[in-house]
């Protein structure tokens, strides 16, 4: 059966990145090890991009005590977003599908650009899409608050939603998804998560 690629786009999604010398992929077999096994090593990961990529940070003329105070704030602001993407990415993931999860960080032009790609339940996509249709035409401080509210009266697992919305008010990221539906797969979409970050 012939599979046709059916794709959608929400958000800030570049859909060519410009070529980068400074770049890191790692993809990840959902079915290698456990989900819990994999949820504990998400933090390490993140870490690990986070020190490989910080360490191309250059700031020519700044004072050093300056240069690492940035340092550490882009080290920082890397691994929590990183954190968050493969947190998201290992916890929504369609276990029933062979596809990895990949996760592309890339050094550009003083931006900093996340992309992760994992295969969802195609009855996971109206809810997630509802989600990020929210997320963008609502102011993201007002609706940080309405979640951490919502978040309070309701059972935990609904999801806190509150990561998207954390890397937009405390790092200025912009956000974009391409949804790409393979029809002939009815049961598998790959959703591609795109964070884009200013240095």
């Amino acid at each position: 059966m012939n599979c046709i690629n059916m794709a959608q786009i929400f958000g800030d999604f570049l859909e060519n990145l410009p070529s980068s010398q400074e770049y890191l992929i790692v993809s990840f077999s959902p079915s290698s090890v456990s989900l819990q096994q994999r949820w504990r090593n998400n933090g390490l990961s993140a870490d690990f991009l986070a020190d490989y990529l910080s360490s191309f940070l250059t700031c020519k003329e700044e004072q050093e005590s300056d240069y690492l105070i940035k340092q550490a704030e882009a080290k920082d602001a890397i691994s929590y977003i990183a954190n968050e993407l493969l947190e998201n990415a290992m916890k929504y993931t369609n276990q029933l599908s062979s596809a990895p999860i990949s996760i592309q960080i890339h050094l550009i032009d003083h931006k900093i650009i996340f992309q992760i790609t994992n295969s969802v339940h195609t009855n996971a996509v109206v809810k997630f899409q509802k989600y990020i249709k929210e997320l963008l035409a609502f102011d993201p401080y007002e609706l940080y608050l309405r979640k951490l509210e919502d978040n309070h009266t309701q059972e935990k697992e609904a999801g806190s939603g509150l990561g998207f919305l954390t890397m937009v008010n405390d790092y200025g990221a912009k956000l974009g998804w391409r949804f790409n539906n393979f029809v002939g797969k009815s049961e598998e979409t790959t959703v591609t998560t795109m964070v884009q970050l200013a240095m």
